[in-house]
């Protein structure tokens, strides 16, 4: 009998393995770099004026990549103004990857970094445990909110923190994607364990309309070279697998008949294109960009 199923969250090592990987296999970080390029400019564009310092919140910073890129736009929208960057992540490991970029990297200068090693959910709970309201010029949460428990309550929360002139931003796989397809698919055959939910940009409209936020929506293309999964025993294509469907050791765990369906689910062209002989996932990404 196959052993059970656990969420690929329970071994956080693992699970920064894979990410890595689905970072090197996909366009993800061009597309958001396209966007921050193009985009975010005309984002930002107001959310310092007038201000002597931005304070700037990073919900699940991740190692920092996309971060320090936001940052560097800022700073050149608002030359000499001190920007505080502060940090929320839960993962120890990414949070030195994150303090490594940072001492390697030029022209950070007037950017103070602080570091929080904690959920957002927990950060809310410490703000209202020591009953402090700090309120923000810009927010990005960057792919995290699958992995919180309640996301209208925690897009509520963040937005409250909005100074007048600030923005929310957020950026989460969209509704076009094969993730979508994936996850409605198959969603309730994979283990969540209450750490991760399966959110698409699709899903973010009618909670931004029911707490009444204004907001744009932009759609970014990314795809993912996911031919390796279809190798039998390929370590790297069983990573893959594991981000995919977020169970830990998929390949080996997974029920036969559910491998099977997954495997095939996902050359489909809900899912995936085959170009010149590889397969490669839809890994488009939804941009939402919320005013206070």
């Amino acid at each position: 009998m196959a052993s059970p199923m656990r969420s690929l969250l329970t071994d956080l090592d693992r699970y920064v393995q894979s990410f890595r990987l689905f970072l090197e296999r996909s366009t993800e970080h061009q597309s958001m770099q396209e966007f921050v390029e193009r985009r975010l400019p005309d984002v930002i564009a107001s959310i310092g004026n007038g201000k002597s310092a931005i304070n700037v919140l990073s919900v699940g910073g991740g190692a920092g990549e996309m971060d320090l890129q936001i940052l560097s736009k800022i700073r050149a929208r608002y030359p000499g103004v001190t920007i505080n960057n502060d940090v929320i992540e839960p993962s120890a490991d990414q949070i030195s990857k994150y303090k490594e970029r940072v001492a390697q990297a030029s022209n950070l200068e007037n950017i103070k970094f602080t570091w929080h090693k904690e959920t957002a959910n927990e950060y809310e709970s410490r703000m209202n445990a020591e009953k402090k309201t700090k309120k923000w010029d810009f927010i990005h949460m960057i792919q995290m909110l699958y992995y919180v428990k309640d996301i209208p309550a925690t897009l509520r929360y963040f937005h409250s923190l909005l100074e007048s002139q600030a923005k929310l931003l957020v950026i989460l796989v969209s509704g076009k994607s094969g993730w979508e397809t994936l996850w409605k698919k198959y969603g309730p055959s994979f283990p969540l364990e209450d750490l991760c939910s399966y959110v698409s940009s699709a899903d973010l409209p009618r909670m931004l309309d029911s707490a009444g936020m204004k907001y744009q929506l932009y759609e970014l293309p990314s795809h993912m070279d996911i031919t390796s999964c279809f190798v039998e025993g390929d370590k790297d294509g069983e990573l893959l697998l594991d981000f995919l469907t977020e169970t830990l050791d998929f390949a080996k765990t997974a029920p036969p008949e559910l491998k099977h369906q997954v495997v095939e689910e996902l050359r489909k062209p809900g899912c995936s294109e085959i170009r010149d002989g590889k397969v490669f996932f839809n890994n488009n990404l939804g941009v939402i960009v919320i005013e206070p």
